[in-house]
């Protein structure tokens, strides 16, 4: 051997001894990303993994079987599950975060569908679709309620289905007073059912028994909502008067913002100190327009469809109540008097959900008559 070859017969020989003393390890921890298309008896299920596009497959409707399964041909992985926010609510997430798992309630809406994707859905390829979407980081977890909000949020939703069928049966039993002729005095032809029109209601005869039993049978139905709803409204009052006693009453001080819409607003939105700005509040509850724009081309398209349907319409309803007790409000509503009522009152509306996020992060009470 030259000296050349035998410095590198030697390097050669040294580093074959240490390469046999050294171990393989991962560089980085592999990850699972599990999609998962949720429903009351099944799920579908689709795994894949940083390298490797995975399978699909079929399940019980428990977390607990998902576990397992994770458990047994991923031992050693970085879990991520996302599925679709709907009727089943929030169990299965606390129950992957308790699994030490990082887990997304995503809005069907933010799952981005290619081409025929869009016109060909079944439950195995959702599944997957939330898989692809979770593995390109696309996907953003809707806010989740802790169970002390999410109960709260059920009682407050309980009296908006109370409502409904309130009106319903209003307009059920006006219906067979017009369907017979049958004329409702001057003084009680109004929204407003005093306790003498119910009595005047009591007391009508008609020419056959069952048209009377008709009537009093509904009338009973119509006592049961009354009070069922009057309760929850009175629950609900009281329990974030105790439990949110602060936030509340600094809603309760803006004009407008009664004791029903403070509930809805602690229920349904939560605290509104994780809102950065209005722009982000308005956004969630639908109170913004939206817009289109091509080239040269600009047009608003009125308000955004995305929108939290419930709490923006109480925030509209409550706008035409702060015009009659908020001077300011009102100066405003004069100023465009005469234009189209519709987007005053949604302008209207967006002031009142500003003064609502300031009271909030600056826990201060609104003052009447101060410009917001």
């Amino acid at each position: 051997y030259s000296i050349d070859e035998k410095a590198a017969s030697s390097l050669s020989l040294k580093f074959t001894i240490k390469s046999k003393d050294m171990k393989t390890e991962l560089t980085a921890q592999p990850k699972l990303y599990i999609g998962i298309d949720i429903h009351k008896r099944s799920w579908k299920v689709h795994c894949s993994t940083d390298i490797s596009a995975g399978k699909s497959f079929s399940m019980g409707a428990n977390p607990e079987i998902l576990h397992k399964y994770v458990c047994k041909h991923f031992p050693d992985h970085q879990v991520t599950t996302a599925y679709e926010a709907g009727c089943c609510g929030y169990y299965a997430h606390r129950c992957f975060k308790g699994y030490g798992w990082e887990s997304l309630v995503v809005n069907p809406a933010d799952i981005h569908r290619k081409g025929k994707e869009r016109f060909t859905k079944t439950d195995k390829i959702d599944a997957q679709l939330i898989s692809r979407e979770l593995k390109d980081g696309r996907l953003e977890s809707i806010p989740i309620p802790d169970k002390k909000r999410e109960q709260l949020r059920s009682l407050f939703r309980r009296r908006n289905d109370l409502v409904k069928d309130y009106r319903r049966i209003k307009s059920l039993i006006k219906m067979q007073l017009l369907y017979y002729g049958i004329q409702v005095p001057e003084e009680f032809d109004n929204d407003h059912w005093s306790h003498k029109f119910r009595q005047w209601l009591d007391k009508l005869n008609f020419e056959h028994l069952t048209g009377k039993a008709t009537l009093e049978s509904r009338m009973r139905n119509f006592r049961f909502v009354d009070q069922e709803l009057r309760m929850v409204s009175n629950q609900l009052r009281a329990y974030c008067r105790k439990h949110y006693k602060k936030d509340y009453y600094l809603l309760r001080s803006v004009p407008g913002i009664g004791g029903i819409v403070a509930c809805g607003i602690l229920s349904e939105l939560g605290d509104l100190r994780r809102f950065s700005n209005l722009k982000h509040l308005a956004g969630y509850v639908g109170i913004a327009p939206g817009v289109h724009q091509s080239g040269a081309n600009h047009k608003t398209m009125g308000m955004t469809p995305r929108a939290h349907r419930l709490m923006r319409s109480y925030f509209v309803e409550a706008s035409w109540q702060a015009i009659r007790t908020d001077p300011v409000m009102q100066a405003y509503y004069r100023k465009h008097l005469g234009k189209d009522t519709k987007k005053i009152i949604i302008k209207i509306a967006r002031k009142l959900l500003s003064r609502t996020l300031a009271v909030i992060k600056t826990e201060t009470p609104y003052e009447i008559g101060v410009v917001a």
